[in-house]
């Protein structure tokens, strides 16, 4: 009888198979080689699908059709924020991951671009044909439109702008033709406002570029829907003026912080709440006076003017008594006695003739005179009221819990004291200051239910991400240790010992007349560590004969 054991560890394999990895496979059953070849080409298809999902799939378009210009700020923006981009569509479009997409786009629409995505006269460049006088009016317009939208962006204090222009069709009645008018929206940068001569200048700006457009049928409004154009007018029916207004803040807020900053220190930037309110006189007067007063004092008056006409006349003698003979007559002369008789009077006779004079004397004096000119400071102050809200004291008690305590009179007097010196306090003008101590109410912060880690967005958002990839990478390690991990430990074991003559494991048991029950030699897998020992003894219990054999063929020497 004879008896075989087949060898089918994967060393005994590998003894068996020619030599070579080329052989080794060769040998190999036909399911375990197909099921290999099937394990490296699913492996290769994954590999592809998670290259093409890590180039593409995360990428996405910020934005699209964009000028030369426009790209290239963006991009100078994208790598000063260390941003990875790609572009597409000819480098009309630029892509980002897709997870920053929403939030790359607020960022840079905050920094006002991209700038020049409105079409402006390069419109007009590509006139497709057959195009009607509508269609070219409305191109013409919107391209206008875009050129003024560019000349107002392009000022400093303006975030963005947006110009409708309504330019109604000419006919040929110069009575029935319409005005154009224009409507301006403008977005201004945060903390930037528009004076008088600003929004004159725009207004005029829009005028000058379309004919026939008044600047009065220009409307400009700002993002909140306020006019600004005819602010002017509104103000001067109300007596108001924008710097006026602005003065008056000012005036106020200087006059607060420096109520903030004296008593913040004292109670604490939370216990306090103060406002001030000014009433600023902006009336501009102006008074002209004239005095007029005689001269003053002992001395001589001042003389102003001093004029003297004299005149004189010579003439000759001229005829003088009873026309006759006698008058002809030449005079005698008179002969007055030396007594100092008075000689009878004689009739009147010609004499010589006698001259004619005429004298004036003029003296005007200088009268005082006073000339006043008064012109009001504008600005001036004219009452200031200061109204302060103290919080109690708070402190603890023995017990721990908090108490609110009303500060004293005393305490009163002082804080008042330092408003009315910060704020520049002056009673004649009628100036008020009051501090009041009262408890501020304090509302208790909502509690606010902290979200699971489980639920928090960032974790979804980072787990649908990371799905497919995680479920192609198990089903590679499966593909791995199911097929493709056997097949290479079946190549690359080390061969098989050769089988010791004395006393080694036991391959083949043979020569022996008697056949085991069954007609067909058993076959039994070599014993491994304990099993062997276990295996030889159950032979020898089974099979005596052919343990005998074996032994005796040991002793004698003969190979098995």
């Amino acid at each position: 009888m004879e008896t075989a054991i087949v060898p089918t560890s994967p060393n005994a394999l590998a003894a068996a198979a020619p030599p070579g990895l080329a052989g080794r496979f060769a040998a190999l059953p036909a399911r375990t080689r197909l099921g290999f070849v099937l394990g490296l080409a699913g492996l290769a298809a994954l590999l592809v699908v998670l290259a093409l999902g890590t180039r593409e799939g995360d990428y996405k378009v910020l934005y699209a059709n964009l000028s030369d210009q426009d790209g290239g700020l963006i991009i100078d923006k994208l790598a000063q924020m260390n941003v990875p981009y790609r572009h597409a569509e000819g480098g009309s479009a630029i892509l980002v991951p897709a997870d920053r997409v929403y939030d790359l786009r607020m960022k840079l629409g905050s920094a006002g671009l991209p700038k020049s995505s409105v079409v402006g006269y390069e419109l007009l460049d590509k006139t497709p044909f057959g195009q009607t006088q509508g269609q070219e009016r409305v191109s013409f317009q919107r391209a206008r439109e875009g050129e003024l939208v560019r000349s107002i962006s392009a000022l400093d204090w303006v975030k963005a702008a947006r110009v409708h222009l309504a330019l109604p069709n000419q006919n040929g009645f110069f009575r029935e033709q319409q005005k154009p008018s224009a409507a301006v929206v403008l977005t201004l940068h945060p903390g930037r406002t528009l004076d008088r001569t600003q929004i004159a200048g725009i207004v005029h700006l829009v005028s000058s570029s379309v004919p026939e457009l008044h600047p009065k049928a220009v409307s400009v409004i700002d993002g909140s829907g306020t006019l600004l154009s005819g602010e002017d007018d509104r103000l001067a029916a109300q007596g108001l003026d924008a710097k006026q207004l602005q003065y008056l803040q000012q005036v106020e807020a200087a006059h607060l912080k420096r109520v903030m900053e004296l008593l913040e220190p004292v109670v604490g930037r939370d216990n306090l709440r103060a406002t001030v309110t000014a009433d600023i006189d902006f009336a501009q007067s102006e008074s002209t006076s004239e005095e007029y007063k005689p001269n003053q004092g002992a001395g001589p008056a001042a003389v102003r003017a001093l004029r003297t006409e004299e005149s004189t006349q010579p003439g000759g003698a001229l005829a003088t008594g009873i026309p006759g003979a006698a008058t002809n007559q030449p005079p005698t002369p008179p002969a007055a006695p030396i007594n100092g008789a008075v000689a009878p009077l004689q009739a009147a006779q010609g004499g010589a003739g006698a001259a004619n004079g005429r004298r004036e004397a003029e003296t005007r004096y200088e009268i005082d005179r006073t000339v006043r000119v008064t012109r009001n400071a504008t600005g001036s102050v004219r009452r200031l009221n200061a109204a302060v809200v103290v919080n109690h004291r708070s402190s603890v008690d023995a017990k721990g819990k908090p108490v609110s305590t009303p500060l004293s009179a005393e305490e009163l007097d002082k804080l008042t004291a330092l408003v009315q010196q910060g704020i520049g306090f002056n009673a004649e003008r009628g100036d008020s200051v009051r501090v009041v101590n009262a408890p501020f109410h304090s509302e208790a912060p909502p509690k606010v239910e902290e979200t699971p880690l489980w639920q928090q967005p960032w974790l979804q958002e980072l787990l649908r991400a990371a799905a497919a990839p995680a479920a192609l990478a198990l089903l590679g390690l499966v593909l791995v240790f199911t097929t493709v991990r056997p097949t290479l430990r079946a190549l690359l074991a080390p061969p098989a010992p050769p089988a010791p003559t004395r006393g080694g494991q036991l391959d083949t048991v043979v020569a022996d007349d008697a056949m085991l029950p069954g007609g067909a030699p058993p076959a039994l897998e070599a014993p491994r560590n304990d099993e062997r020992l276990q295996a030889a003894r159950a032979l020898a219990k089974n099979n005596p004969v052919a343990v005998a054999n074996i032994m005796r063929n040991w002793v004698s020497g003969e190979p098995a």
